[in-house]
């Protein structure tokens, strides 16, 4: 009986002993938040730091190399290899029953393609990070990527049947000020090897940068909207003027509220329409992203934000019409936060972007208050990567469907549209609480306007076709180089029945 007993005792002790938690990540954050910054340096040979990007895509991972890739779980790590900026490597290790070991590189894990490459010059290189792949779309197909790691504090996730679209980040420093934009980096990775059954896939996360560190635990949850669970403790290492939490990044080029200038037979291009709020006070906030011509910074005072993220609504192939980069299958990112988050705002950032190749939409929290050095500030929050964005919504309020511009004009008695020089705005609602309503409801909008515009016309009408009503905004900008900023809702004896439509119709030079 003694013998059991200890060898019992003596099982459990291992055990424990190879216990890994957020808290093991965050006694490492810590400590190096109370060092001095120290940057990673290059490890990369010429070869690869000067490499174009058609060279860096020849390589490929053997997938037959994949982690877990002879075993029964459905999930599997492909790994990145260094080249062009990303320069320098990455700390990967596996989480078992019996302890934690770095995964070490091997090139045999890759193939280079037609580059002819001395030996040499893979010596002593790493992984510049990695992906998870799951079969998300046939039960058979192991290879389908869930979740990617790749630079900086990036990630993305999708779901079943969506593309990659919008990005998310660890955090984000000085978004849009003037003395620049600091970009911290996961620096070491840890991930759970899972067992056969599991339905989830956990990995920690070390971050680094000069005036911050972090400690992250994600777990990814595939499914038709995949989700990611976060859980993070940040330290700051030096004073942070803006401290974006959960940082969304996305794309929008145009859209039906601000068409393209030249002629194109995609209607829309972006990875993102507009941003959501949901507001501790349960209002519902939705703001259509524009490309500016001069950075635009929007910030919306939120206390205990319920959640916010950066939508792709309308997943409709006829709003794009792109058979390349289907914009219809990118899924929207919405922050559910758990917890108080406590006093703060969310800020969106819109930058000018002449084509789609660049990111230039970022939204994310930023509190009023930070912690001392040396004190975390814990957070925890759900990402949604969704293209089912009803159900993320009060089913007893009404969204925006489209926001659409248009140039001004009154019917003449010959029933010839003439411009009148004001600018129009159509704001198509839809929802069950519409689609419940007689079409004979006296449903009316508040409306308010900056004094840089002047409205002339707040008009609602029945939509037979959605089941909704549409908003008809018409108004003279004073100044076109200063913007004008619009608020929304319908209403019915005063009653709110749709979330605040609000909107910053941009400055023209």
């Amino acid at each position: 009986m003694a013998v059991w007993l200890l060898s019992c005792l003596l099982a459990s002790v291992a055990t424990s002993a190879w216990a890994f938690s957020l808290d093991d990540v965050a006694v490492k954050a810590k400590e190096l938040a109370g060092r001095p910054y120290v940057a990673p340096q290059s490890n990369l040979p010429a070869v690869f730091r000067e490499m174009k990007f058609a060279d860096y895509q020849q390589i490929r991972f053997r997938t037959e190399k994949g982690r877990w890739a002879d075993e029964k779980t459905p999930f599997q790590l492909f790994f990145y290899h260094q080249g062009m900026h990303f320069d320098v490597p990455v700390k990967i290790h596996e989480i078992t029953a019996t302890g934690v070991k770095e995964i070490d590189y091997s090139p045999d894990y890759f193939d280079f393609g037609s580059l002819q490459l001395d030996p040499a010059s893979l010596e002593h290189l790493g992984f510049a990070g990695f992906k998870v792949m799951y079969p998300l779309n046939e039960p058979d197909k192991r290879d389908d990527e869930l979740m990617t790691l790749l630079g900086a504090s990036y990630f993305r996730v999708i779901g079943k049947g969506q593309v990659y679209g919008l990005s998310a980040r660890g955090l984000a420093i000085d978004t849009a000020l003037p003395s620049g934009e600091e970009f911290p980096r996961f620096s070491e990775f840890w991930v759970e090897h899972p067992a056969p059954d599991r339905r989830n896939l956990v990995i920690y996360a070390l971050l680094d940068s000069p005036r911050a560190t972090g400690a992250y635990r994600m777990v990814v949850t595939p499914g038709k909207d995949s989700t990611l669970d976060v859980q993070a403790k940040v330290f700051l290492r030096e004073n942070v003027a803006k401290l974006g939490i959960a940082p969304l990044t996305s794309m929008y080029l145009f859209g039906p509220n601000q068409p393209s200038a030249q002629p194109n037979f995609r209607p829309a291009i972006h990875d993102s329409n507009g941003l959501a709020i949901h507001a501790g006070n349960d209002e519902r906030i939705w703001r259509p992203l524009n490309n500016p011509r001069r950075l635009a910074v929007s910030t919306f005072a939120v206390e205990n934000p319920r959640g916010f993220g950066l939508m792709q609504r309308g997943h409709e192939f006829s709003q794009y019409e792109d058979l390349d980069d289907r914009y219809d299958l990118r899924p929207s990112g919405w922050v559910e936060t758990r917890g108080d988050w406590g006093k703060g705002r969310v800020e969106l950032v819109e930058i000018p972007t002449p084509d789609e190749t660049n990111d230039n939409i970022v939204a994310f929290w930023t509190p009023d208050e930070l912690p001392e050095r040396g004190q975390p500030l814990e957070l925890a929050y759900r990402l949604h990567f969704t293209m089912d964005e009803p159900a993320l919504h009060d089913p007893q309020l009404a969204w925006v469907k489209q926001t659409r511009l248009s140039v001004g004009d009154i019917k003449q008695p010959n029933l010839i549209r003439q411009p009148d020089g004001t600018t129009a705005y159509i704001v198509d609602f839809e929802g069950p609480v519409l689609a419940n309503l007689p079409a004979d409801t006296p449903v009316t909008a508040q409306v308010s306007v900056n004094p840089n515009g002047e409205l002339v016309e707040n008009s609602v009408r029945y939509n037979p076709v959605t089941e909704g009503w549409r908003l008809t905004l018409r108004l003279r900008i004073k100044d076109p180089a200063q913007p004008v900023e619009l608020r929304a809702a319908l209403v019915q004896d005063d009653k709110p029945l749709s979330e605040t439509w609000s909107y910053q119709i941009p400055v023209h030079d």
